[in-house]
């Protein structure tokens, strides 16, 4: 039956509805400035466990009031003080209390609850159960065997003790042998094993049940069960003794039709079936009218449904089938799914005026419905009423709420499956504005940015809260500025006008209050030059640059900051720091490949910040290839895969795949073949008897990486040859023999043991059966061969698993013999003064006895026609590879005559050459002029002199000298031409020169033909005319150059005499003569005066010896060296009498000498 609403009760939910709407109670967050109800902060679970291996177990409560609350405790809904308690561990102005873990603590189980309470009322935390666990065990005890005839059912019980979930069970032997579960043998969710008929090698003496607790760390075992499967009588058939009776199914567990199940939203749903039965049952699951659920899971062989995190639609009727060929069992479950209380509107607490109605709502669902409970100050509402507390149905009303009825108003919510517990604090107060932000706040926005200026208020009724800027009171306006129901002043896109102080206005109907504030405005932070993405190679130093702008205000509090991957990078600056910053520019150094990422610059003001990021990729050469693997396996192939390393930002363009052999070369990797990058395996073609390993290196942009490990060893079996020897060579060395050589097989060629090469070769020109030879090495010699005629010629390998494929047929000649024939017709046409063309006519091929290699020129410059004496120069030749009959010849002299032959050649040499051909080449223009050179320089004159050509190329007709002005900046002037007929001629003097003037001169030889190139000297006039330019005009003169050349020579032979006639010595001594005529002046002279000359005629030389102590007649010496002419004159072994005779005769030398060269003053 509908129920029906009084009149009475619909006007009263009317007025309050307009009550609220006239004034709405807010739920905030009240500043521990203000006097407040206690609220609980920090409390424990509701659910406690001791767990044996913790040290201690922390019961908690924390809460916050002013003024502070204190705290009182419950246990088992009595009063409980842990102070009175020596073995607990309090904190002062805490409700916390620590349970040590050490003697018996089960006297502490229980439920507690917290109470914290100051003088305006009381906070509750929920119950919580401390739980201190038993240690579980199983009951001693003695089992009989179980008995059961074989294909009967039967169950063998576990009875797990209690514990703390979840609970473990495991059937295993004593051994610890899992026992084998299967269709026929399983374990049900209680724990017992069931076996739908027995067999006999159920029969065992050490079936043991295990129990284990993993949240105590603990795992029982139960005593062992033997179990004894009794056969059929033997003295029946061997089929009947082996036949089991067939039986429709039935159901061990659970038992009945029917059952219920009820579990927690969330939980997991476990339904099980097993049943007996022979042949063993198969087990069918059906929601009925519906489909099973998706997330429906089957274990246990299809013997158990599970239905994880069941929702409220899971509700419903299952039925499971367990069905053979004889038959079927059902059971149904009726499974309904329950839920713990949830909050529909949680009571929040409240800050409300004196005189307003204050609403209160607190509603929960769950299944069943749960039951509200409603306290005040943790005490039930019937023992604390109040006149004005009104309950309608989910709602408590306060009418005209004074401040006594401030309180903390408790609402509980609870079924089967749980409970849930607010604490609502109620606050009815009149408050004038409090300001809880400090006086004076100093802001700093960044231009274009928002900034948020703060003015936290607190005040019964809610105050209007206004902003104004300098002392205006005209509040701040406009679409930039925001006024937040916190109070706080939000500017957004600040400009630099918007710097000044603000004054913030709180106002309400029990007064008013005011702080200031000012605001800074910065110039933001700006990056301007950005890292840049960057590819490098590892090993090598990264650099990212970044540069950034900001406000000059922060010089010393700017930072500019490196990330990578969002990690701040530490820049210790140590020697080993890999990571150094200078001037903004980030180096890393010796880059390796954990450097690779995202690099982030932030430039950061205490305002402000700015970021760039760039990502650095490290280039390396691939890794190694792994997992290789051989497939495929054949005689001559197999198939090699791998997979790639990793190519290190650059794409592997190819992968070079090595082998290694053990017989010929053990150790030693070749490449074997080479594949696209974007392979990963190839067929390996390989060579027989061969006992291979491979391995895979990548190749990129980098360069080529590290090869992979190799495979297993694969040995192909022995094989006959697959090619035959390549490169074939022929050649004869002497005229009747034929070389014929190849490039021999590698020893991997071999294809097996045994090779040896069969060479066959006939002539081409004649009719004739191969002659074949068998050889091991790799050449042979044809004997007496006629000279250079062809043959044909075949190589085939051999080994002893037989032939190689047909060999190829190639050509080849016997020896060659030198050409017997030279050119003929050879004529020379003369093209210039340098250049001649050859031409001659071929030489029979008859007549060359080999391959042509072509035609060889030698020539030879006879004489110049400048004068008439021969004089062969030397040889020249030019070799003209091919069958050629004209030749061009460059690089002659001009006006020469020359003669030249011309010759064939083959391999084994030259043939004769041609009669010789002479030939002149026409006049050309001369050499350079070898000397060119100023010689005298006056103001107004110039000589020059020079040296004729070397070579005139001709017959000298003359010179043409040229000169011009130049000026300081290089400009020239006009040039002055004069020629020279006369060829001898080699100085010239050029006169109506302008004094100190810059001048450049050019020489040229001609002849007939032209002038050659040119010589050029430059030099300055001077300002006057001086005696040492006369002087040293002089000097360069040719007479005067000729005549210090003769005086040198004279004085050269003079001292050769002066010499040797010291060495000789003589018959007279001069010591008598220097004893009657010293010479004072040669005691002065030193060593270095050697052979010089005095007045003194008889004056010896100062380093010759003393004569001996023999004798001479003073009429023996004489002044003329005609008296000792011929005869064989007595000469001291010092040479004496030279030294004295080359004293007077070379004295008149020296002074004709002297008196020639000098110059009047």
């Amino acid at each position: 039956m509908r129920s029906q609403k009084s009149p009475g009760v619909v006007g009263v939910l009317s007025l309050i509805t307009c009550i609220c709407a006239f004034y709405m109670t807010t739920a905030i967050d009240i500043p521990l400035e203000v006097e407040q109800l206690p609220t609980i902060t920090a409390q424990s679970p509701s659910s406690l466990i001791a767990f044996p291996f913790d040290e201690s177990f922390p019961v908690t409560c924390e809460a916050k009031g002013n003024p502070e609350p204190e705290f009182r405790w419950t246990k088992n809904g009595q009063e409980f003080d842990p102070f009175l308690d020596p073995r607990l561990m309090k904190e002062e102005n805490s409700g916390t209390f620590v349970i040590p873990n050490n003697g018996n603590i089960t006297e502490y189980q229980g439920t507690y609850r917290c109470y914290a309470s100051n003088k305006l009322g009381t906070a509750i935390s929920m119950e919580i159960d401390f739980i201190v666990p038993h240690v579980p065990k199983f009951p001693k005890e003695t089992l009989d065997p179980v008995e059961v005839e074989e294909g009967q059912p039967f169950t063998l019980e576990c009875n797990p003790p209690k514990g703390i979930p979840p609970l473990q069970i495991y059937w295993m032997t004593i051994n610890l042998q899992h026992i084998e579960q299967d269709e026929r043998v399983s374990m049900g969710l209680n724990g017992d094993l069931y076996f739908s008929h027995a067999v006999e090698k159920d029969s065992r003496r050490d079936y043991c049940c295990f129990a284990a607790f993993p949240r105590i760390r603990t795992i029982v075992q139960k005593t062992a069960m033997s179990v004894i499967v009794r056969t059929k009588k033997s003295d029946m058939s061997p089929e009947a003794a082996n036949a089991i009776l067939e039986r429709r199914p039935s159901l061990l567990t659970p038992s009945g039709v029917r059952s219920e199940t009820q579990l927690v939203k969330g939980e997991d749903l476990k339904l099980e079936c097993i049943a007996e039965g022979f042949p063993t049952p198969q087990v069918e699951w059906v929601k009925m009218g519906y489909q099973l659920p998706f997330k429906a899971k089957l274990e246990n062989h299809g013997k158990l449904l599970i239905l994880p995190r069941v929702e409220k639609e899971d509700s419903g009727k299952y039925m499971c089938k367990a069905k053979n060929t004889l038959g079927e069992a059902v059971h149904y479950f009726i499974v309904t799914v329950e839920e713990p209380p949830e909050w529909v509107v949680e009571p929040e607490s409240q800050l409300s005026m004196i005189g307003s109605d204050v609403l209160i709502k607190c509603s929960a669902n769950g299944t069943p419905q749960p039951a509200i409970t409603w306290r005040v100050n943790g005490v039930p509402l019937q023992e604390a009423p109040a006149a004005n507390r009104k309950m309608f149905r989910d709602t408590m009303v306060l009418h005209n709420a004074k401040a006594s009825d401030s309180a903390v108003y408790q609402c509980e919510a609870s079924n089967r499956h749980g409970n849930l517990l607010s604490n609502a604090n109620i606050m009815i107060m009149n408050l004038p504005p409090m300001i809880l932000t400090k006086e004076g706040e100093d802001y700093s926005a960044v231009e274009g940015k928002g900034i948020m200026m703060h003015c936290k208020v607190f005040s019964s009724p809610p105050s209007t809260v206004t902003w104004s800027k300098d002392d205006s009171s005209d509040s701040v306006e406009g679409p930039r500025f925001t006024v937040h129901d916190n109070g706080s002043l939000e500017i957004y896109s600040v400009v630099k006008d918007d710097m000044g102080q603000y004054t913030c206005l709180a106002k309400n109907t029990e007064g008013s209050s005011a702080i200031d504030a000012m605001l800074y405005v910065k110039d933001p932070t700006r990056i301007v030059v950005d890292p840049e993405d960057q590819q490098i190679l590892i090993g090598t130093t990264a650099q990212l640059s970044c540069l950034a702008e900001y406000d000059k205000s922060f010089t010393n509090d700017f930072e500019l900051l490196w990330e990578k991957d969002d990690m701040e990078i530490a820049l210790n600056n140590t020697v080993n720091s890999r990571y150094l910053v200078e001037d903004g520019i980030l180096q890393i150094i010796n880059v390796s490949h954990r450097d690779q990422g995202l690099y982030t610059c932030v430039a950061r003001t205490p305002v402000d910040r700015d970021m760039a990021s760039a990502l650095l990729m490290v280039l390396d050469v691939p890794d190694a290839p792994d997992n290789l693997v051989l497939s495929e396996h054949k005689s001559k192939s197999v198939k090699l895969k791998w997979i790639p390393g990793d190519d290190h930002n650059s794409s592997t363009t190819e992968f070079i795949i090595g082998y290694e052999e053990s017989q010929w070369e053990p150790g030693s990797w070749k490449e074997l073949l080479r594949v696209p990058g974007n392979h990963n395996s190839a067929i390996l073609k390989l060579h027989g008897h061969v006992d291979y390993r491979f391995r895979v290196s990548g190749v990129n942009a980098v360069g080529r990486g590290p090869p992979s490990e190799p495979t297993e060893r694969y040995k192909t079996p022995p094989a006959a040859p697959d090619k035959n020897p390549e490169n074939i060579k022929i050649e004869g060395h002497l005229p009747h023999e034929m070389d014929i050589n190849w490039e021999p097989l590698l020893p991997i060629e071999h294809n097996g043991p045994g090779l040896e090469y069969k060479v066959s070769y006939r002539r081409q020109d004649m009719e004739e059966d191969w002659k074949e030879h068998m050889v091991k090495r790799h050449s042979f010699v044809v004997k007496n061969t006629p000279t250079f005629v062809p043959y044909e010629i075949k190589i085939q390998a051999k080994n002893h698993q037989g032939w190689g494929p047909e060999p190829k047929i190639v050509t080849g000649y016997s020896g060659e013999d030198f050409p017997s024939a030279a050119p003929d017709d050879v004529h020379v046409e003369v093209m210039n003064s340098s250049v001649v063309k050859v031409t001659w006519t071929h030489v029979h091929k008859d007549k060359l006895h080999g391959h042509l290699g072509g035609y060889r020129i030698n020539w030879w410059r006879l004489r110049s026609l400048v004068d008439s004496k021969k004089s062969h120069g030397n040889k020249h030749a030019l070799t003209f590879p091919g069958d050629w009959n004209h030749a061009t010849i460059s690089g002659l002299m001009p006006f020469s005559e020359y003669s030249l032959i011309v010759m064939t050649f083959n391999g084994r040499g030259n043939g004769p050459g041609s009669h010789p051909v002479n030939f002149k080449t026409p006049e050309g223009v001369p050499e350079k002029n070898p000397v060119f050179r100023v010689t005298d320089v006056q103001k107004h004159t110039v000589s020059l002199v020079w040296a004729p050509p070397i070579e005139p190329n001709g017959i000298l007709t003359g010179y043409l000298l040229e000169h011009q002005l130049i000026n300081d900046t290089e400009e020239m002037g006009p040039l002055q031409k004069v020629d020279i007929s006369n060829p001898d001629t080699t100085k010239w003097l050029l006169r109506d020169l302008e004094p100190m003037s810059k001048y450049k001169f050019y020489l040229r030889s001609c002849t007939t033909v032209g002038c050659g190139p040119v010589v050029s000297e430059e030099c300055t006039t001077t300002l006057e005319t001086s005696l040492a330019s006369i002087h040293g005009g002089i000097t360069t003169q040719g007479w005067f150059i000729g005549l210090m050349c003769a005086i040198a020579l004279l004085t050269l032979i003079l001292l050769i005499a002066c010499f040797v006639n010291r060495n000789k010595g003589g018959k007279y001594s001069v010591k008598e003569k220097e004893d009657l005529h010293p010479d004072v002046e040669s005691q002065g002279m030193n060593d270095d005066t050697f052979c010089e000359y005095s007045d003194n005629d008889e004056k010896p030389l100062k380093g010759s010896q003393r004569s001996l102590s023999r004798e001479i007649k003073a009429g023996d010496s004489g002044d003329s060296l005609v008296d000792y002419g011929d005869e064989d004159a007595q000469f001291n072994e010092d040479g004496s009498f030279i030294g004295e005779y080359a004293g007077r005769k070379e004295k008149r030398v020296s002074a004709e000498i002297k008196a020639t060269v000098q110059t009047p003053a």
